[in-house]
């Protein structure tokens, strides 16, 4: 006889919702959202959505698109200059 051992879910520590709402946010700026977009969506959860894990998961991903783009611009401004 078997015994089936239960995995559990490798979270971090979050609420899977944070996971849902940092999915979410990098698939719309996957599909071409901008970053300007993706904050007034985010603007519209803060005040809206009923679930802060999943808002919170969100904003990370959204903080970490606008720091993804600050290090490309910054990057690509240095070189400019720099020849």
């Amino acid at each position: 006889m078997t015994t089936m051992t239960i995995a559990p879910a490798l979270t971090g520590g979050h609420d899977p919702a944070y996971y849902a709402g940092r999915a979410d946010a990098y698939d719309d700026h996957q599909d071409g959202t901008t970053l300007q977009v993706l904050t007034v969506r985010l603007s519209y959860l803060i005040d809206q959505h009923p679930d802060v894990h999943y808002v919170t998961g969100y904003a990370a991903r959204v903080l970490e698109i606008d720091a993804e783009q600050r290090h490309i611009t910054t990057n690509d401004t240095y070189w400019e200059t720099a020849a």
